[in-house]
């Protein structure tokens, strides 16, 4: 079955060579980031995906974090890129760079952690943060910034917290934990970027008190004793949508059999990775290569196979810390990606009313997905359009349930909003509705990235 579904070393076939005969260009370039998360681009290149579907491909690791990574895309330097599933959205309505971008198919879900330095977690244990309870809320962290205003009064000085983009997962995930315990993230901290490697060594120089970043960059901070993961993205949002595939819209219009090949040997890719943990431990062996990640394999071990390492010396097995194949985490669900559109709102980066369901449908691509997807054997879902905090697969830690549907009220229904745009005008432009449907989960492409009993009840 293995074989049917991976295809694992055909090489050039005769199919390839069909397939290259009709690419518009086969040399394509793709930028990525150094993490984890980039390893379905690093796989299809190692395992030769790439080459199968008839393509040569510079895989170039970006040195000016994701705002490079988007100007090179939007100039055409990149024709395709590892980007942050916020980042083609914001480009195409105008808050982020101003280029028509789309989002091919998700790369993964989950990845992320919020990760806080000894000093400021010495800090909350006064207030009660019990550091190996699941999941840990910021209510210590709220208790000890409302004690830190009456001792400073007007002279209070923010705390300060790194994020990788603002329009980043991480931004949002770091802003909604915080929110949850009613923290006012504008207001009792300051929350800046940083390229995700530097984010150790900014909190080690003590200009940050902690972060949310990707693999391996929490786990490398937790190994050297400068600090903890308190809580996981997958603890905040199960099975979140993280990193995406972009593209110009003009170049996926222009080159429509090159997007497809490349979306081909990702996605194989993707299958690949979830196929066994014998495979992730060979995918660790090409991150650590410096032209990659360019980490430890013991680090990039912490999250690829299978385990999470919030605290020094003690393993916490998630196999769902990084998914990349199983429970249609490749698929490009339009709820998942309207649902960064109502962070946007929510903390006042969209300064006008817009239709959401039209913005998020010019932006992700199910439709060529579906099309890619039937070719290689990949699973789809009934719908491009489903809930999340419905059940235990995908719950989020405050309780709440995103319903599509229901977009603008959810924007306000938050402890802390600080939307620019009223709630009367987003609805007057927003009056549409869509049918969802919630997919069975499976995990059928291997035990990698599958969910445990423990972690996960599925219904």
């Amino acid at each position: 079955m293995l074989k049917q579904v991976l295809k694992i070393g055909l090489g050039l076939s005769l199919v390839a060579t069909a397939t290259l005969a009709g690419l518009e260009k086969p040399h394509v370039k793709i930028g990525f980031i150094a993490l984890t998360d980039c390893a379905p681009i690093v796989v299809a290149q190692e395992k030769g995906f790439f080459k199968k579907y008839g393509l040569t491909v510079d895989v170039v690791k970006e040195g000016g974090g994701w705002p490079g990574i988007q100007q090179k895309v939007i100039s055409g330097e990149y024709d395709f890129s590892h980007a942050l599933a916020g980042m083609p959205i914001a480009a195409t309505i105008g808050i982020n760079g101003n280029a028509p971008l789309q989002a091919l198919m998700s790369l993964d879900l989950n990845g992320n952690a919020i990760t806080y330095g000894n000093k400021i977690i010495k800090e909350m244990e006064k207030y009660g943060l019990d550091k190996t309870a699941r999941p840990v809320s910021a209510e210590s962290l709220k208790k000890y910034i409302d004690a830190k205003h009456q001792s400073e009064g007007a002279s209070y000085k923010p705390l300060g917290f790194g994020m990788v983009h603002p329009v980043s997962t991480h931004n949002y995930e770091l802003r909604y934990w915080m929110a949850a315990s009613g923290i006012k993230p504008d207001e009792d901290t300051t929350i800046k970027p940083f390229p995700p490697p530097t984010m150790p060594s900014n909190l080690i120089a003590g200009n940050i008190e902690g972060y949310c970043v990707g693999e391996p960059w929490n786990s490398r901070i937790v190994l050297m004793g400068k600090g903890s993961a308190l809580v996981t993205n997958y603890d905040i949002w199960n099975n979140n949508p993280e990193k995406v595939l972009q593209a110009k819209a003009d170049f996926v219009k222009n080159n429509p059999e090159t997007t497809k090949a490349v979306m081909k040997a990702i996605l194989e890719a993707q299958m690949w990775l979830d196929a066994s943990w014998e495979n992730r431990e060979e995918a660790i062996g090409f991150l650590a290569k410096k032209n990659y990640v360019g980490a430890p394999k013991d680090v990039l071990r912490k999250s690829m196979s299978g385990t999470f390492l919030y605290t020094k010396g003690i393993n916490s097995s998630n196999p769902m810390f990084n998914v990349f194949a199983n429970d249609y985490a490749a698929y490009p669900f339009y709820s998942h990606g309207m649902w960064f559109i109502t962070q946007m709102y929510r903390w006042g980066q969209i300064d006008h009313p817009i239709n959401m369901k039209t913005a998020i449908e010019s932006v992700y691509r199910p439709d060529l997905f579906s099309e890619v997807a039937k070719e290689v054997g990949y699973s789809l879902p009934p719908s491009a359009w489903k809930k999340d905090g419905v059940d235990e697969y995908n719950k989020f830690i405050d309780g709440k349930v995103w319903d599509p549907n229901k977009a603008v009220d959810y924007i306000f229904d938050a402890t802390v909003v600080n939307s620019k745009v009223s709630k009367e005008a987003l609805l007057k432009e927003n009056s549409w509705t869509v049918e969802t449907a919630q997919p069975a989960y499976v995990c059928p492409y291997g035990p990698a990235g599958c969910a445990d009993p423990k972690f996960v009840i599925r219904k």
